[in-house]
C-alpha cells in the first residue's frame, strides 16, 4: 500500500481565503514593512490571546535572542544549555558574548539549576536557558540564582508559546523571553519571532533595536539593526491566531494518546513535567540505547514516517565554533532521543500507526 508520508511535523494553516482576504488590505494600503498595523494588530491580538503585558514581533526567534542580549548589554560569559538548537549558541557568539554550557536534568531534557552556580565566575553576565519542547525550566530556581549573583535571565523559549507556570504565561518570565513563530511551532507565521518582557523600558528599547536604533522621531539613539517583522507574515500571524486555541487542544489531545499508547512499552521513557503545564508541542521519546533508536528510525522511514533526532548532537560538541566542555548527560541524551510526528493534520491512524511501528521495536 503506496502511503504518504509522515513527516515529524508540518505547519497549522488557517484557511487559504483567511489569510488572502488580510493580504488584499495589505494590497490596498501598499505598506509592507516597517511596524505596519498588522504588525501592531498581530502584537495586540498575541499579548491578549496569551495574557502577556507585551509582545515585540520580529523577523526570527534567532534575532529575538540577539535582541534580547542586545537590549540588555550583556557583554561576557552566558550560561546555558548544551540541549538546544544551535540558534541559542549562535545568538550568543553573533552578540560578542561566550556560551557556557551546564548539563541538563535528564528527566525534563532542561538546565540543571543545581549545576549552574559552579559555572558562574567574574565575567558571567547571564543564564540563558531553554524550555525544551515547551517543558517549563525550574524558573523559580534559576531566578533565585540570577538574584543572589545579580544576573539577568533571557530564556529561550522558542517553544513555549502556549505553556504556563504557575498560572500564567511561561514567557513572562526572565528579563526578555525570546520566542520563535518560525513554521514548525504551534503557533507560526512561517518565519517569525518575538521578544516578551514585563519591563516597559525593555519594550521600547527592543522595538528600537528591531529598527536600526530609530526612535519615534526617526532619529538613531541605540545601536540596532533590522529584525523586522514583514506586514505579510503579521497577516499569516493574525489568521493562524484564530485557530491557536484548536491547535493547542488537538496537541494536547495527541500528545495524551501518544503517551496512554506507548505508557507500557519497557524500552523507552518520556520527558517529565515537573515544574508548569507544557503546550505539549513535541512528544519525545529516550531509548535505552542509539542502536534501539537507529533501529526504530530505519523501521519507521520504511513505512514512510520520519520522526526527527531533536536535539541532536549536543551542541556543546560543534567544535568548530565553540570549545568543547564535556556535559555528559546532555550528549547522552542527544544520541537516544527521537521526537515523533505531531501536528494539526496527523490523523489518528497515522498517530495509532507510528505506536504500533514503535511497538515492535521498543
Amino acid at each position: 500500500m503506496n502511503r504518504k508520508p509522515i513527516y515529524v511535523t508540518q505547519p497549522s494553516l488557517a484557511p487559504l481565503d483567511e489569510y488572502i482576504k488580510l493580504l488584499e488590505g495589505v494590497w490596498e494600503r501598499g505598506i509592507l514593512t516597517h511596524n505596519g498595523p498588522l504588525v501592531q494588530q498581530f502584537e495586540k491580538d498575541l499579548c491578549r490571546k496569551l495574557d502577556v503585558s507585551n509582545f515585540v514581533a520580529v523577523s526570527n526567534g534567532t534575532i529575538a535572542l540577539q535582541m534580547a542580549i542586545k537590549a540588555l548589554e550583556l557583554k561576557g560569559e552566558i550560561i546555558t544549555s548544551p540541549f538546544t538548537w544551535i540558534a541559542t549558541i549562535s545568538a550568543i557568539k553573533w552578540e560578542g558574548c561566550t556560551p557556557v554550557f551546564c548539563d541538563i536534568d535528564p528527566e525534563t531534557l532542561n538546565i540543571d539549576p543545581d549545576k549552574i552556580e559552579a559555572l558562574i565566575t567574574q565575567k558571567t553576565v547571564a543564564i540563558m536557558p531553554v524550555h525544551v519542547f515547551g517543558n517549563a525550566c525550574d524558573v523559580a530556581s534559576i531566578e533565585a540564582i540570577a538574584k543572589k549573583y545579580n544576573l539577568k535571565i533571557i530564556y529561550d523559549a522558542a517553544h513555549a508559546i502556549g505553556s504556563t507556570y504557575n498560572g500564567k504565561s511561561l514567557l513572562e518570565y526572565g528579563d526578555i523571553s525570546a520566542t520563535s513563530l518560525h513554521a514548525t511551532k504551534l503557533l507560526n507565521t512561517a518565519e517569525g519571532g518575538g521578544c516578551i518582557t514585563t519591563n516597559k523600558y525593555l519594550q521600547e528599547k527592543l522595538k528600537r533595536i528591531r529598527f536600526f536604533g530609530h526612535n519615534d522621531s526617526k532619529d538613531v539613539v541605540e545601536d540596532g539593526f533590522n529584525g523586522k517583522m514583514t506586514e505579510v507574515h503579521a497577516a499569516l500571524g493574525i489568521a493562524n491566531l484564530k485557530y491557536y486555541d484548536e491547535v493547542l487542544n488537538d496537541r494536547k489531545e495527541k500528545y495524551r494518546k501518544y503517551k496512554n499508547y506507548l505508557s507500557n512499552i519497557a524500552g523507552i521513557k518520556f520527558q517529565k513535567i515537573k515544574h508548569g503545564e507544557p503546550n505539549c508541542s513535541y512528544f519525545p521519546v529516550i531509548f535505552e540505547s542509539e542502536e534501539k533508536l537507529f533501529a526504530a528510525d530505519e523501521e519507521f522511514n520504511k513505512n514512510q514516517i520520519f520522526p526527527r533526532r531533536y536535539f541532536y548532537p549536543s551542541v556543546n560538541t560543534y567544535t568548530k565554533i565553540t570549545s568543547y566542555k564535556e556535559t555528559s548527560v546532555s550528549e547522552n541524551i542527544s544520541r537516544r532521543i527521537l521526537c515523533l510526528p505531531l501536528y494539526w493534520d496527523l490523523t489518528e491512524e497515522e498517530l495509532i500507526r507510528t505506536t504500533k511501528i514503535l511497538k515492535t521495536i521498543a
